[in-house]
């Protein structure tokens, strides 16, 4: 592994070198094992600590398949996916594991008592599978979660729509908090060479979603003028949806649950901000019993901040806490998208707000190639940027995604696994100096 890491921070090293170099019969992983699915049975879901639960362990390296090629990771990041793995909510991710391991003989691999989870990476490719042209050796790149296997025609138009359809890292193995990750080569994309790796490692997944949620076509389709309201604005979706609505020339409400949240909102242009903790919005009486009261003491606070409009498109990944008062504050006409839930996946709303104005609720999960292509263009071309706050070594995956899970972080977490320290893998100092004050936003505001 020392020779791997030795030639990629070698600027010297080339195709040929990497080609060269042997491949490590096993490698380090963050896990979670089949044989700890019951370990917090009886325990509520914020109390399930992914410290007891993820363990750093020597795996197997696989060999690369058909369409398929070996990346060494220099860095990852956490997503919430990395939670719901470790806490096995809402399942088990062996589940996952197994119905793909029936698929062929090559998927076979990934049915394992272990899963090394994650699902971003930026790194350089070690060998690339037969019938793979577009990636060689040596090759400086990130990658983007979406695993599909393209024998149906039902995938051909929309590659999210494919009957086998998969997110790497949390329903695949061989993901990528770890030292080596088995990926599709459709999944890789050129490396920002203005970012470090673990810049360039945070936004695969959550830009890609919310590039397509809110811009895409299949999404809400977000055009200028557009008022956007963006729960959890400087989270990890959230911060990408806020500076899409910005790039985009759209209006975006940010809902945030702290006085410092709310600054990296207007750090990033945003001014119309609702710090929902701070004003108290309660959006359920008990369990059982949301508040109409509030979904219209909210929506007046809206229209308070937009001239007397209403909003035209709701960001939508809370699920059941806020998805009543999403409903009900969007515009006749209006859009709903939604992806996750992480307050809850049982959504519900008065359906007289829907029907009788018109609105629409699409469902959006992570992007297709071409969006995932377009939305790492952007970060490339400094329109977007990574919102990075903090790094932990590969060794603190569990805590880590212990901070995610309590949402004690901000924008994105991300963490060191090839490479020795922060800060490298620049190769464009020139672009990099031109937006090193958006590219550090998130990590000044945790100081």
């Amino acid at each position: 592994m020392n020779e791997i890491v030795s030639a990629i921070l070698s600027d010297d090293a080339e195709t040929v070198d990497f080609a060269g170099l042997r491949i490590p019969e096993s490698y380090r992983g963050s896990v979670v094992r089949k044989e700890d699915i019951g370990m917090f049975e009886g325990v509520a879901t914020v109390d399930k600590d992914p410290r007891k639960s993820l363990h750093l362990e020597d795996v197997v390296t696989p060999e690369p398949g058909p369409g398929e090629a070996l990346v060494a990771v220099m860095a990852s990041a956490i997503n919430y996916n990395t939670v719901w793995s470790s806490i096995f909510e809402p399942l088990p991710t062996f589940g996952f594991l197994e119905r793909y391991g029936r698929l062929s003989e090559l998927t076979k691999r990934h049915d394992l008592p272990y899963h090394i989870i994650g699902s971003d990476l930026a790194g350089v490719v070690l060998r690339a599978g037969p019938g793979v042209n577009r990636w060689k050796a040596g090759d400086r790149v990130v990658a983007h979660c979406l695993s599909v296997e393209l024998e149906s025609a039902d995938g051909h138009n929309d590659t999210m729509l494919d009957p086998e359809q998969r997110i790497w890292g949390f329903e695949t193995n061989f993901g990528g908090l770890a030292e080596i990750a088995l990926v599709k080569s459709n999944q890789l994309m050129p490396k920002p060479e203005h970012l470090t790796w673990e810049e360039a490692a945070a936004p695969g997944l959550v830009n890609s979603t919310a590039y397509r949620q809110l811009v895409s076509r299949n999404g809400a389709g977000m055009k200028q003028g557009d008022n956007v309201l963006i729960w959890g604005a400087s989270g990890g979706l959230g911060s990408y949806a806020t500076q899409f609505a910005l790039a985009g020339g759209a209006n975006p409400i940010c809902v945030v649950s702290s006085p410092q949240k709310a600054d990296i909102c207007r750090a990033m242009g945003a001014d119309a901000i609702i710090d929902r903790n701070a004003e108290g919005y309660r959006f359920w009486k008990d369990e059982q019993t949301q508040d109409p009261k509030e979904w219209k003491r909210f929506g007046k606070r809206i229209r308070e901040l937009t001239g007397g409009e209403d909003i035209d498109i709701v960001f939508e990944h809370p699920g059941r806490e806020t998805f009543g008062a999403s409903v009900y504050v969007t515009r006749k006409g209006g859009t709903i998208t939604t992806c996750a839930s992480t307050s809850g996946y049982m959504h519900e709303y008065d359906n007289r707000y829907l029907w009788m104005s018109l609105k629409r609720i699409i469902g959006s999960h992570f992007a297709n190639y071409r969006e995932a292509w377009e939305a790492n263009r952007l970060i490339a071309k400094g329109r977007i940027h990574p919102t990075l706050s903090k790094t932990y070594a590969l060794e603190d995956t569990g805590q880590a995604a212990h901070d995610v899970h309590r949402n004690v972080h901000q924008g994105k977490v991300g963490v060191l696994c090839l490479a020795p320290e922060e800060g490298l893998g620049v190769r464009d100092d020139e672009m990099r100096a031109e937006h090193l004050d958006a590219i550090n936003r998130f990590r000044t505001s945790g100081r």
